[in-house]
């Protein structure tokens, strides 16, 4: 049997753990500023068509048509991948991390471009991290059409000396621009069906390495009978791609008002929408025994939890309440598992309510009410 550490007298946040969400959306208003005025550079062809916020833009190509755009990377689960030794999966959650945004404004992912940043061009690393691109590529049905390989020792640093490196990606899609989904058709009462994640996908993992192996000082490679493996390799379980299920709801004959990537942030993404919606989860399945585990050894708070992990719902889709088994029946035949997880109200404030734990937002985190 495996003891858990009793958890910390202090709690663990994702602040005190080197990642200031509150001052990153501080600095991003100066940013935004600047970036903001790029789109008017172009009022035809390569217009944007949505303002910066959503998932992923999408660029006027002409005839009626858009390409959508998104780059994401992998983040500090690379660091837990060189601790592992294991550098064959972290291709797939860069694919995941940025199809799941293209699909969220309605677009079809057909292609990906990939920029690897290495201390130094091991073989058995570089081989490692393109047998998952190509995975990834695989399962969300695009072709990786180039990219870049940077050896930049000043740079990137690691767990492992020499295998220091960071993955990042830009995912383009099609989509008729009178296609678009962005949320604008929401009406009061329609339903919120969460797809099932595959554990702690590709976000929060500087919270959850200072818990693990900072402050308790569990080894990676420590079995878990919970887990049912080490903890590495449940950190290091690939993000689920959802382009395949999605595609299909999006091609059957369900009126779709909203599509979301639930990632950093949490249920927060919900609210990232063009109409004044509100989003209230009355049930939740239980969160992989992950979830439970960081809680646990760092003493960490329902609010804090919410606002960083996706509590096992990697992705939520919005339709009128008629058609939420449609798109459940559509998830299960791909083999992953989807509820009916809560509704919309009206709501100028974009709040989302996580009932079962007491939750509402509160700007840009979790209060308990």
């Amino acid at each position: 049997m495996n003891e858990t550490p009793p958890a910390p007298r202090e709690e663990s946040t994702y602040a005190t753990s080197g990642v200031d969400t509150e001052q990153a959306a501080s600095s991003l208003k100066g940013m935004l500023a600047w970036i903001g005025k790029t789109l008017s550079f172009r009022q035809t062809i390569g217009a944007a068509r949505l303002p910066i916020g959503y998932f992923a833009n999408v660029v006027d190509i002409g005839n009626g048509m858009g390409l959508a755009i998104s780059t994401d990377g992998v983040g500090t689960k690379v660091l837990v991948a060189q601790m592992m030794g294991k550098y064959d999966t972290v291709g797939i959650d860069c694919v995941a991390m940025n199809v799941n945004d293209i699909i969220c404004v309605g677009a079809e992912p057909i292609s990906l471009v990939d920029c690897i940043s290495v201390q130094e061009a091991w073989p058995d690393l570089l081989e490692g991290i393109a047998k998952g691109l190509c995975r990834g590529a695989e399962l969300a049905r695009v072709t990786i059409t180039g990219g870049e390989i940077a050896q930049i020792r000043d740079i990137i640093k690691g767990e492992r000396e020499g295998y220091g490196f960071d993955l990042v990606a830009t995912a383009i899609g099609l989509i008729r621009l009178d296609s678009m989904i962005v949320g604008a058709d929401i009406q009061e009462g329609d339903a919120i069906v969460g797809l099932r994640s595959s554990g702690i996908h590709s976000n929060g993992m500087t919270l959850t390495r200072e818990v693990f192996f900072r402050r308790a000082g569990i080894a990676p490679n420590k079995h878990f009978d919970e887990l049912g493996r080490t903890l590495g390799e449940e950190i290091l379980e690939p993000t689920r791609i959802y382009v395949p299920e999605i595609m299909d709801v999006l091609k059957a004959n369900i009126a779709v008002k909203a599509l979301a990537h639930i990632t950093g942030d949490g249920f927060l993404n919900l609210s990232r929408v063009s109409s004044d919606t509100g989003f209230v989860i009355e049930y939740l399945p239980p969160p992989h025994p992950i979830f439970d585990l960081i809680q646990r050894v760092g003493g960490i708070a329902d609010e804090e939890m919410f606002q960083v992990y996706n509590m096992g719902i990697g992705f939520c889709v919005v339709v009128p309440p008629a058609d939420a088994d449609d798109v459940i029946a559509i998830a299960r035949h791909h083999g992953v598992e989807a509820f009916r997880i809560g509704r919309t109200v009206r709501d100028a404030e974009k709040r989302v309510t996580i009932e079962p734990r007491r939750l509402v937002s509160k700007g840009n985190t979790f209060i308990r009410y």
